[in-house]
This record gives C-alpha cells, structure tokens and sequence, in this order.
C-alpha cells in the first residue's frame, strides 16, 4: 500500500489554511497546519513531512527564513514557497536555498495537486554524475542538485567517471571539457558506448580553447554547452527540461 503524502501548511491566514487542508484532506493528503513560522519548526522538529507550503510574508518570521531553519533540522523536505505578492528578491533567495516551487495566490488547487505529484516524483532522485577537476566546482554543482533532490556522483577525471558510468546508470552528465590526462570529449564519447541513453552538457570556462571539441561533442548528440562561471536557474532549467523529456519518452514506450 502506497505511503500517505504528509504535508504541512504554514500561512497566518487561518481561514487559507483551513480551505486548504479540507480540499487535500479530501484529496488522500494527511494535512497538518502551522501559523507562522515558529510553530511551523516546532512541527517539523515533531515529525517529518513530505511536502511544506509556506507563506513567504508572516509575522515573526518571513517564510524565507523559515525554511531556512527547517532545512537545518530537515534537509530533505521539499518546500513549495506561496505568495500573494510582488516580492521577487525573497523569492529568488528562497529558490537559491534550495526551495522547490513557487505559487502565487489566489491558489490554483489542480497546480498544487500536480506540484504534489511531480515533487513525490523528484524525491525518487534522478541520477546526476558531475566530471570536473575544480573540487569548488564540484561542490557547488552537488550542494545546488541534492538540494533539488537529485543523486548526485562526483568524478575528479575522466578515469573515474567512465568507471562511475560502467557501475551505474547516469541519467545526466555534467562534463568539464579540459581535464587532466583525457579531454571531455573523450569522456563523453567512452561514456556514450557504456550507456546510449545518457544525456551529457559539456562545461568550460574556456570558451574559445574549447571550442572545436564542444562542437564535435555536440555533433555526436552531446545536449547541451554551458559557460563558467554557471548561471544557476539556466542550469536547473536545462537539468529538468532534460528529465522531463526522458520520462515523457519513457512513458511513450510502455
């Protein structure tokens, strides 16, 4: 028997809440509600839930810094940010820290059920193996998709990542083009025999030293090419069109 979705909802409009709960209720949701920030921590330290919407403008404690302090007692929860409001910085700093969504009110109910759904779907965790020999680059790559809820494998050199590729079924590789001893190409070419699905973005911080071996990967169906330093939400934009193609395709060969 599948699992009950817990799900919390932290806004100080009560009657919002309440709405809110009923409709989920009714949808087979378990639906706990919370204030204001404060008592939203004091639920999550009780008991963990699957998915959080939170008001992002509450009294004591906007729902920014509220996340920020759940995801200090539990980095794995999915935390959809809601708004009726034109506050587009909070937004984009909840978004960096790790926050699944946004949605704006008043609420599209449908578009939360399907944000449900998707966010259950994305806790499974893609496979992501990230090829660079900058360890600052790696880390930051990995904090930014487990973070998204993604798998993610580190390989410092070519070597280890065809290993890596031979021991596992990557569904997206993140290739840094100049690396000691075998160039990205080469990686992406021996990584594309092991395994024909997989999807690789080539990364460089040298664009034009780069760029005869960028073409010819992407001649070879390489996806995509991005450029140091990284711009975060065309990253995690190219990273979920790429998922949602692949399970749209697996669900057309069933």
């Amino acid at each position: 028997m599948e699992k009950q979705v817990n799900i919390l909802i932290v806004d100080d409009n009560i009657n919002l809440s309440k709405t809110m709960s009923l409709i989920l209720n009714h949808k087979g949701y378990m639906v706990t509600t919370a204030k204001d920030g404060p008592e939203a921590i004091e639920r999550v330290k009780e008991s963990p839930f699957d998915i959080i919407f939170m008001d992002i403008k509450m009294p004591f404690m906007d729902g920014v810094e509220t996340h920020r302090e759940i995801k200090k007692i539990r980095p794995d929860t999915i935390v959809v940010m809601m708004t009726a409001y034109a506050v587009e910085e909070p937004v984009a700093q909840a978004l960096k820290e790790g926050a699944y969504g946004i949605i704006y009110k008043p609420l599209d109910i449908e578009r939360i059920v399907s944000l449900i759904g998707k966010s259950r779907e994305k806790k499974q965790g893609a496979m992501i193996l990230v090829v660079d020999d900058d360890p600052g680059t790696c880390m930051t790559l990995q904090n930014i998709l487990i973070n998204k809820h993604y798998q993610v494998g580190i390989a410092h050199d070519g070597e280890k990542a065809i290993t890596m590729a031979g021991e596992k079924n990557y569904d997206i590789i993140f290739i840094d083009m100049k690396l000691p001893t075998i160039n990205g190409l080469e990686v992406y070419l021996k990584i594309k025999a092991i395994n024909p699905e997989v999807v690789a973005i080539l990364m460089t911080a040298y664009r034009q030293e780069m760029d005869d071996l960028i073409e010819t990967a992407l001649n070879k169906s390489a996806y995509a090419s991005i450029y140091k330093p990284f711009d975060i939400e065309n990253l995690l934009s190219l990273t979920e069109g790429i998922l949602e193609k692949k399970k749209t395709r697996d669900e057309e060969k069933k």
